[in-house]
């Protein structure tokens, strides 16, 4: 253990802690003020931390406490008394950032060991290499966005069509974006057209181009968009609502690779790698008439599915922390982060319009905040700030009900695999659903003829 340093941190006079408890091979350094620590913290000289609470804190120290605890490179342990821990907001900084805590009375063996252990938890978010996601267009860590970015390399690789499902605002663009610069076309043009934003009567015009007097008004040639995409990539947004004339019009260029202008007779050849995407649902346009099923088939070689963003909810703070670190500039003051309230409701809340409302929902925030740090308020998740007093028994209740959520969502709605990866038996997958309210969507019989 030779070498590991940990900081004790006592934000008053009467501090509970020996420093000697921790025995042999550790190189303690001791905070008076959490104001002390935060520089400690700041220029990175420790990953594991106490911070002692058994003298009592103030409602400043755990204003300080929150704007200090969120450091992803240190592992931070509390140790408290039972009158501190019936304090809501440090109940709430415990779950919300702290590896462990101690309460009094407390031998020097279990807070060496809470020590170990957060260091060890610090040094593993430390080996833990970033996501390739976060190089490009697209922003994540959780499992869900690791298997779509394995996923978007293999597709990119392809030259084939590709259809892209996923919900309004889950970031289909990106995605194909994604692809774009991650295949051999990555130096070619990429051209994104939203089929459900030209007016009917300028689509011809507008994919394929014109040629000289097609048309009054038509006083010179105009390249079309997939004439401009040529060696590229054309990314098709809402192909869902591409009228039944224009969907004719471009299954003939997929099958033979050529277009001709409007007013033209020369057939023009491209090369162009296809990306369509819809969230509309294509098999019930198809069975009323309105999408061609033989251009879906032709479209629909390589699928992806972007997942809600309600479905990876570990990327929530890192999408946000983003959105912050773009638009900064936005602020007429600067902003130092999100507050620990701002935070938890950001987390609860279900975000039906997926990343665009999160942007949204920030540059808002970024533009209209008068504070240094940006507030549920600020956000207008007020209603999701989760800031009742909590038990923590509910607090074990809520992440047993988030951890289910998360692996049967993860394993597809399906409960068998979601129970092998939880190490528990189907049975009692299903009564942990049960006494948690959670349904899967799995094809199978009531679930109370597994209960007992």
């Amino acid at each position: 253990m030779t070498g590991w340093t940990a900081l004790i941190v006592s934000p008053s006079d009467n501090c509970g802690i020996d420093v000697p408890v921790l025995g042999a091979g550790w190189n303690v350094i001791h905070a008076n003020s959490i104001h002390q620590a935060q520089e400690v913290v700041r220029q990175g000289h420790c990953m594991a931390a106490l911070l002692d609470c058994t003298g009592g804190v103030t409602s400043a120290d755990l204003a300080l406490m929150e704007r200090m605890l969120p450091q992803p490179h240190v592992g931070w342990v509390v140790a408290a008394r039972t009158m501190e821990l019936e304090d809501p907001r440090l109940r709430r900084l415990i779950l919300d950032y702290c590896v462990d805590y101690v309460q009094v009375p407390f031998s020097c063996d279990e807070v060496a060991y809470s020590l170990r252990h957060a260091y060890g938890m610090a040094r593993l978010r430390a080996y833990e290499p970033p996501s390739p996601l976060e190089s490009g267009p697209m922003l994540g860590r959780s499992d869900v966005m690791k298997r779509l970015l394995r996923t978007i390399g293999k597709v990119a690789r392809n030259n084939a069509p590709v259809f892209i499902f996923g919900e309004s605002g889950v970031g289909k663009e990106l995605a194909a974006q994604s692809i774009h610069h991650m295949s051999r076309r990555r130096d070619k043009p990429f051209i994104a057209i939203n089929c459900g934003a030209i007016p009917p009567n300028l689509i011809q015009s507008e994919l394929f181009g014109y040629e000289r007097g097609a048309f009054t008004g038509a006083n010179q040639r105009k390249i079309g968009w997939i004439e401009q995409a040529n060696h590229g990539t054309l990314f098709l947004d809402e192909i869902g609502d591409l009228p039944l004339e224009s969907q004719v019009s471009l299954l003939r260029f997929l099958q033979q690779g050529t277009i001709t202008r409007l007013g033209g007779h020369e057939s023009i050849e491209l090369d162009i790698r296809i990306i369509s995407a819809t969230h509309v649902d294509v098999g019930a346009a198809q069975r009323e008439g309105l999408f061609r099923s033989d251009l879906y088939h032709r479209l629909c070689v390589l699928t992806l599915e972007i997942p809600p963003l309600r479905e990876r909810s570990e990327d929530i703070l890192l999408l946000a922390e983003n959105v912050l670190r773009q638009h900064q500039g936005e602020a007429q003051r600067k902003i130092r982060g999100f507050s620990a309230c701002a935070m938890r409701a950001m987390m609860s809340y279900s975000w039906p319009g997926n990343v665009r409302e999160l942007i949204n929902r920030v540059r808002r925030a970024i533009v209209m905040s008068e504070g240094r740090t940006l507030t549920a308020a600020d956000l207008q998740l007020v209603d999701h700030s989760a800031s009742d007093p909590i038990t923590l028994e509910g607090a074990r209740q809520q992440a047993e009900r988030n951890i289910i959520r998360q692996v049967i969502a993860r394993n597809g709605n399906h409960v068998c695999p979601a129970a092998r990866e939880l190490n528990v038996s189907r049975v009692t997958l299903y009564r942990l659903m049960q006494k948690h309210g959670i349904r899967a969507d799995d094809r199978l019989e009531s679930i109370e003829k597994y209960l007992p």
